[in-house]
């Protein structure tokens, strides 16, 4: 029942993005499966928009998967085992020689680690900064 002179005020509800943190439009949105966030995924070839993850069908249960780029390429933590380098890698990745890197660890340049058999490990993240302080 309406009541005479009341007005109803209908909020809506806009959504964001949970890769980009952007307003999602009604033919962009769709829901991650893995996470179940709202994301980016433009759904029409006639007007543009941005995709923030992808859809795909699947082979096993011949439906469409859906899932956000923050689920599809999970940032690695701080310290995991692609950023640890051995003397070689370190060298290249620095451009110098080994014996070179070597050199600079043992005089405290940068930071290292020296395991009990005499690899010397670097983080890439210390390697970054020793380059930064070399310009």
């Amino acid at each position: 029942m309406i009541r005479a002179g009341f007005a109803e005020t209908m909020t809506s509800t806009e959504s964001s993005c949970s890769v980009c943190g952007e307003a999602v439009e009604a033919h962009t949105e769709a829901i991650c499966n893995n996470c179940g966030l709202v994301y980016h995924l433009n759904q029409r070839t006639d007007i543009a928009g941005r995709d923030c993850g992808e859809v795909w069908i699947s082979d096993e249960h011949l439906a469409l998967e859906f899932a956000c780029n923050t689920c599809l390429h999970p940032e690695e933590p701080p310290g995991a085992l692609d950023d640890i380098l051995d003397a070689g890698e370190a060298a290249v990745f620095v451009g110098v020689t080994e014996q070179a890197l070597v050199a600079i660890a043992t005089t405290g340049q940068v930071r290292h680690r020296r395991t009990s058999s005499g690899t010397y490990l670097f983080e890439r993240r210390d390697l970054s900064i020793f380059i930064e302080e070399r310009r």
